[in-house]
C-alpha cells in the first residue's frame, strides 16, 4: 500500500518543464512534497518537529496504520523526500529542512 501511495505521490511531482534548471526543479519538487507532507501530517496527528514521531511513522506499521490511507501516504511522501534530499546532496545542492529548527 505504501509503494502505491508513493507512486501516487510521485505523480504530484511530474510534469515540470525540461528547460528548468536542476536547482529550480529540486526546489519545486521539495516545495510540493513539503506541502503534501504537512497536509498528511496534520491529518495523521504527526508532529513534524518531533523526530521520534517521524521515525515511528517510517518504521512502525501498526494495524490501524495499514487501514489508514493518510498514514500510508505520509509514509510514502517522507520516503520520497529522503530520496530527493539524497539526490540533491549527490549533485551538490543543499536541501532546506522540512521543519525549521527552533531558535537556540
Amino acid at each position: 500500500a505504501a509503494r502505491a501511495d508513493a507512486n501516487d505521490a510521485w505523480t504530484v511531482l511530474s510534469g515540470y518543464p525540461l528547460a528548468m534548471s536542476g536547482f529550480e526543479h529540486y526546489e519545486r519538487e521539495l516545495a510540493n512534497l513539503d506541502h503534501e507532507i504537512r497536509h498528511y501530517a496534520a491529518v495523521c496527528g504527526v508532529d513534524l518537529a518531533n523526530r521520534g514521531e517521524i521515525e515511528a511513522c517510517l518504521r512502525i506499521r501498526h494495524k490501524t496504520w495499514v487501514a489508514s490511507k493518510a498514514r500510508d501516504s505520509l509514509h510514502g511522501l517522507l520516503i520520497l523526500r529522503i530520496k530527493l534530499e539524497s539526490e540533491m546532496v549527490e549533485v551538490g545542492y543543499s536541501p532546506h529542512p522540512l521543519v525549521t529548527p527552533p531558535a537556540a
